[in-house]
């Protein structure tokens, strides 16, 4: 005979937290694939004309495209271990390491413009301007595309580069992409006005200069990705306002007595808490876990009841 059956049905529950997003995973492997074709047409042209400025740009078109990959491939992994016991929260950080990774190469790009632009500014070079406005604008025209792509996310603001975590509003993996291409339009637009003025205008300083520009605002974007990311893989980042609700709504009754409490992200948007909690009234568990359904996205409640046996205490029944 099976033990205790239909209650250990009635309180089990699924650790997969996960929300894969198809839209945007589709939406990613579009750029992808994009990215990809014309990192293929610039290399070949390159050869075949001897351009390098082609072939650089089709090079960093490669970049690009892993720095892309990483993303598509957390959702393939997220998707592949859905239902594995080996994570016992789910595979939500999955989305979240692969947006730290993204801004570390974003932020290494951002670092790397600065740097040689500085050269430029200490050593410049001459610029064949007719050769480099076309391949920028080949690169813009891309970019673009790609931005309008990502643009439509259907879960959440990826162009919003405030931070506001566990607001439900992200999926950092899907962010990290998105500021690649946004990183890489503004930079080509940057490129393109310090092409034109150097070329009509003989403003060959700006080049450089526009460069320094593009690649501080690169790095921002970066570091605050990363700062957002790297909390919630330390199982930060939870607000001490949602900590404080959680107490109050477990100790409503006057009665009962948090005496651990702990919550943290087990993906982009959803919480696990962890409480344990003294009562003389006879409380159980779920009458815990009912009240602590009104708080946002803590999907996973395990609370910890322990009766009060102090014989001292106001709850104890007169000697």
């Amino acid at each position: 005979m099976n033990r205790h059956e239909q209650t250990a049905e009635r309180l089990a529950h699924s650790h997969e937290f996960t929300n894969i997003n198809p839209g945007n995973e589709r939406r990613t492997l579009w750029v992808i694939l994009l990215t990809l074709a014309t990192m293929a047409v610039e290399i070949v042209a390159g050869h075949l004309t001897g351009s390098m400025a082609l072939l650089a740009d089709g090079w960093h078109m490669g970049t690009h495209a892993f720095a892309l990959g990483i993303t598509y491939a957390a959702y393939r992994l997220a998707r592949q271990h859905r239902d594995s016991d080996y994570f016992s929260f789910g595979t939500g950080k999955f989305g979240v390491l692969a947006g730290y990774t993204s801004a570390l190469f974003l932020g290494l790009a951002g670092l790397w413009m600065i740097v040689e632009s500085v050269q430029r500014l200490l050593n410049p070079v001459t610029i064949a301007f007719n050769e480099a406005i076309g391949v920028t604008l080949l690169g813009l025209i891309v970019n673009l595309a790609s931005v309008m792509i990502l643009h439509t996310a259907e879960e959440g603001h990826p162009h919003d580069h405030h931070d506001h975590p566990h607001d439900g509003q992200h999926d950092h993996s899907y962010r990290a992409a998105y500021l690649h291409v946004i990183a890489d339009a503004l930079t080509s637009i940057f490129a393109l006005v310090a092409l034109l003025t150097g070329r009509f205008l003989g403003w060959t300083v700006l080049d450089p200069v526009m460069g320094i520009v593009g690649g501080l605002l690169i790095s921002r974007w970066a570091y605050q990705l990363i700062k957002t990311t790297a909390v919630i893989l330390l199982d930060g980042g939870v607000t001490a306002t949602l900590t404080t609700r959680a107490r109050e709504l477990i100790e409503a009754d006057q009665e009962s007595r948090v005496i651990d409490l702990h919550l943290w992200p087990i993906g982009s948007r959803d919480i696990a808490l962890v409480a344990s909690v003294v009562t003389g009234c006879g409380h159980t568990s779920e009458d815990y876990q009912n009240r602590l359904k009104a708080l946002p996205h803590v999907t996973h409640v395990s609370v910890e009841v322990h009766p009060c046996d102090d014989p001292d205490c106001s709850c104890s029944p007169p000697a």
